[in-house]
């Protein structure tokens, strides 16, 4: 067996608690940042120094399941307690309006406040630089915190990245006139593309599903996820809660902290329907320890019929993200 070749049961034995040092204090009152967690824990996001809550709020398809009015509920409360850190990408939408438009509504009066990542699903260069241009038009800012590749598929695509013509020539572009400030990648299919894309380019981010695409095969988590830590990449979790789709009695709770425990991960991005959901969301992350590892072990126990699921859109080879928001 290769080095880097790990089973996950090799993997959970390497996994355990998140290091000392990794989950950090909530910012305190003599900060300067323009971002206030209202006590919630917050981390550093790799290498930009800039402090996040350990939740992410997502913003795609439980967020677009709902109206308008529900979903500016939902924004507002989650900046109230402290989330400030939202998601979202150029394609979320539902039959009414893009993810983007509906932040917009709210977001110019609160701008400094939010730190903000959307994603571009385009790869060639013409078409990406008018999705850029269109986000900051629907989300009525000038700037964008954070703008990720979406949707890494394999190592093909990962090596035209920086072809003339390509997407990350546009975003790096926008970055030195100040539009964007950070870039990042984001995927679900392919672990060897994922760490192609950590390896090539000097990216800031990952945002990565917990994956269990192949029926299990794909080794994310003992691949990619270690190699950007080991960059000083900020790593951020996705799909954290949808092993309740597939396997009874799995809590979010439990679910959340799992992700926020693994080796690696710097935070999780959770999606919300409601603000009933969200207040438990923040409930779990506002004493947020990591667990143990007897307990990690049990809970990877418990998720194995998950990883090895294939009945999901999301969990197919090929799955784009955002395709199956409607």
């Amino acid at each position: 067996m290769k080095k880097n070749d790990l089973t996950r049961r090799t993997f959970i034995k390497t996994t355990g608690a998140v290091s000392a040092g990794v989950i950090l204090s909530p910012i305190s009152a003599c900060s300067s940042s323009p971002f206030d967690s209202k006590g919630l824990p917050t981390t550093l996001l790799g290498k930009t120094g800039v402090r996040i809550p350990i939740m992410i709020l997502g913003l795609g398809s439980r967020f677009m399941a709902v109206r308008e009015a529900k979903g500016l509920e939902i924004l507002e409360t989650a900046l109230n307690k402290g989330l400030y850190y939202w998601d979202t990408a150029a394609i979320y939408k539902n039959d009414e309006q893009y993810s983007e438009e509906r932040i917009g509504k709210i977001l110019a009066p609160i701008r400094d406040k939010i730190f903000l990542s959307t994603k571009v699903s385009e790869r060639n260069a013409d078409d990406a630089k008018r999705t850029v241009e269109t986000s900051l038009k629907r989300l009525n800012t000038d700037y964008i915190d954070l703008y990720q590749i979406h949707s890494v598929l394999n190592e093909e695509e990962v090596r035209r990245f920086g072809d003339k013509d390509g997407v990350l020539p546009v975003l790096k572009k926008f970055q030195e006139e100040g539009v964007i400030r950070h870039i990042g990648f984001t995927g679900h299919t392919s672990a060897s593309a994922m760490k192609l894309a950590a390896e090539l380019y000097d990216f800031d981010t990952m945002l990565i599903a917990m994956n269990h695409q192949q029926n299990g095969s794909q080794p994310f988590e003992e691949q990619p996820v270690p190699y950007a830590a080991g960059k000083e990449m900020g790593v951020l979790a996705m799909k954290v809660i949808r092993p309740r789709e597939t396997v009874n009695g799995l809590s979010p709770d439990d679910l959340v902290k799992y992700a926020l425990s693994l080796k690696g991960v710097t935070a999780a991005v959770v999606g919300t329907d409601s603000v009933d959901v969200l207040n438990k969301n923040i409930d779990t992350i506002k004493n947020f320890e990591p667990l143990s590892d007897e307990r990690m072990k049990e809970l990877h126990v418990a998720l194995d019929p998950f990883y090895k699921s294939n009945k999901l859109p999301w969990m197919q080879a090929g799955y784009f993200d955002g395709m199956h928001i409607a």
